[in-house]
């Protein structure tokens, strides 16, 4: 009664409500916006989740897309023809280390197997040792354990191909016949005396021989074609006939 009979009252009670309520009201607001922030935050959150889920998928495709586009343009003898390739990502590798592994993203459930070999755009890259569901390791041809079958191109004459350690871009053609001619910047390809490489897969190029003393067999400086430092897309060869191949194969060793 005082203050709605009372002009000054009055004034002095709406002013002083008027900020009380404001006060409430800003109170009010601030939990409001941060449970609102909260709730935003959550779903920039799930958003974000649902986007990084989105970027993995497109970057496996994009993966596959420049692995399918590079076995493509890989310059392959016809032998490859009766091989098939699984396309990997490689997820794990080293080349600095006395025996190097590289690590993919398929496996088994992809149709990886011990054994097959594998190679990238360039050249050889290594064979297959361990498989899992969803991944497997490589010999890398980066380690000494490793030994490749080869010859230089348009000869027969064939050696091992070793890696010594060292720099990760040459090998070693050991125990190639002294008769083989060859000219530096002659490549080196797999000769295809296995089932896991055919014939004519490039390796390398001639650099120079090392001159060992050794009357029956050249040593050969190779630079290799793949680039393991940067290693990224791979393909793993399946033989299609490979079964048919082991059947013979143990056939004639029941015959001897």
């Amino acid at each position: 009664m005082l203050c709605s009979r009372n002009p000054y009252q009055h004034h002095v009670y709406l002013t002083t409500a008027n900020s009380v309520v404001a006060s409430v009201y800003n109170a009010s607001n601030e939990v409001t916006s941060y449970f609102n922030l909260r709730q935003a935050n959550e779903e920039l959150n799930e958003r974000n989740a649902q986007l990084q889920a989105e970027l993995q998928a497109m970057q496996e495709q994009l993966y596959d897309a420049r692995a399918e586009l590079a076995a493509d343009t890989a310059l392959m003898a016809p032998a490859m023809r009766r091989f098939d390739f699984i396309v990997a990502h490689v997820i794990n590798n080293s080349v600095a280390r006395p025996c190097n592994y590289i690590t993919i993203n398929r496996g088994a459930l992809d149709g990886v197997k011990p054994e097959m070999g594998v190679i990238d755009q360039n050249g050889v890259v290594g064979i297959v040792n361990v498989v899992g569901p969803h991944s497997a390791r490589i010999i890398s041809v980066l380690n000494p354990n490793l030994q490749l079958s080869c010859k230089v191109k348009n000869n027969d004459n064939f050696g091992s191909l070793v890696w010594e350690g060292g720099d990760p871009e040459i090998a070693i053609l050991t125990e190639l016949p002294k008769h083989t001619v060859y000219q530096p910047g002659d490549t080196v390809i797999t000769t295809g005396y296995s089932n896991i490489f055919p014939e004519g897969v490039p390796v390398g190029v001639v650099i120079d021989d090392l001159g060992h003393k050794n009357d029956n067999f050249f040593t050969l400086r190779v630079k290799l074609f793949t680039d393991f430092a940067r290693l990224s897309n791979v393909q793993v060869i399946t033989n299609n006939q490979l079964e048919e191949l082991r059947t013979l194969e143990e056939a004639d060793q029941k015959q001897k």
